[in-house]
């Protein structure tokens, strides 16, 4: 983990601005992309949302159903 020396305000109803510099490096496309919340202790961790495989957690050729992404292969096995 790196430090950005980035400090920003939370407003009124609790909203933040991710630094652009910070999404052009994660390449963050504004009205398009997701970012999901973790939190370790009193550390917050934002990253970029990739959709992964419910069973096996494969970022590779994802296909949705019933609002759960599941990989090709998986879904092969499943068919077995």
């Amino acid at each position: 983990m790196r430090a950005v020396g980035c400090v920003r305000p939370v407003d009124k109803l609790g909203r933040l601005v991710l630094p652009s510099d910070i999404r052009k490096e994660l390449g963050i496309v504004n009205g398009e992309d997701s970012v999901e919340f973790f939190l370790d202790n009193d550390t917050i961790i934002i990253k970029k949302y990739r959709p992964a495989c419910i069973f096996c957690k494969s970022h590779d050729n994802l296909i949705e159903y019933k609002n759960q992404s599941v990989c090709l292969n998986c879904m092969e096995d499943l068919k077995k």
